[in-house]
């Protein structure tokens, strides 16, 4: 399967209910449906961290900058207050998944070390290995910081059926997806369509309308905040402010 370079737009098709000002659902694309289940993979502590604490609903927020606040004194390590803060995770653990969401892991890469293995002990050390220049060789305690480089196993080879098929992400892209105002996905269908105007009581279909959007990073941030706080994500997103007050009114 060629490497492609996942997508930092997607596009969303709203039905929009003008009169009630409200986004009924939408209609998206496997890719859309990618970046919403890789939603579930980022950690506590990266949410917070892309929202920023005081855009956190609740309690959390205190318990992040309490750890951060932490004078490194009471801390068992740095690198377990880090493990806390900064937990580590790929933006794009599945491939092809779009990158709605910024990327704030740190650019530095993770390198591995052992020791020189020079010596009586040389066999043994080799078996050795650290993430950090300056651990301790358990077998002859000299420094871990002699660089050591990772190898990849080759790419296995698959036959065209399996590559043909291998999307990447996490949904398939022959279907369009229905996406609910809360988030629900479904696959769409032309009887489930009418059923959900039956459903949300839509009388005047002439009060409908079709709006397509452009999901960039600043989207894609603003639909994992409302996540959290609301049960009308794709309205309190992409509804202008003035149509979501008159819509509580």
């Amino acid at each position: 399967m060629a490497t492609t370079t996942p997508a930092t737009t997607v596009s969303l098709k709203l039905l929009v209910d003008t009169k009630g000002q409200r986004v009924l659902y939408a209609e998206a694309g496997k890719d859309f449906v990618d970046f919403l289940f890789n939603i579930l993979l980022l950690p506590v502590a990266t949410v917070i961290r892309l929202l920023t604490k005081e855009a956190m609903v609740g309690s959390l927020g205190n318990l992040y900058r309490s750890v951060e606040n932490l004078d490194d004194a009471y801390v068992v390590s740095k690198t377990n207050k880090d493990t806390l803060l900064k937990p580590k995770y790929s933006p794009t653990s599945a491939t092809n998944v779009p990158l709605l969401l910024p990327n704030i892991q740190s650019s530095a890469k993770q390198g591995f070390y052992r020791c020189s293995g020079v010596g009586y002990y040389s066999t043994r050390c080799l078996s050795f290995y650290a993430d950090d220049p300056t651990a301790t060789c358990p077998s002859c305690s000299r420094v871990m910081n002699f660089p050591a480089t990772l190898v990849k196993p080759p790419n296995k080879s698959s036959t065209s059926s399996s590559s043909a098929n291998d999307e990447g992400g996490y949904v398939k892209g022959v279907v369009t997806y229905t996406i609910m105002d809360d988030l629900t996905v479904t696959q769409m269908s032309t009887i489930s369509s009418i059923a959900m105007l039956s459903k949300f009581n839509v009388k005047q279909v002439d009060a409908l309308q079709e709006k397509v959007v452009a999901v960039g990073m600043k989207e894609g941030v603003e639909l994992l905040k409302a996540s959290l706080q609301s049960t009308t994500v794709l309205t309190d997103v992409f509804l202008s402010q003035k149509a979501r007050k008159k819509r509580c009114k």
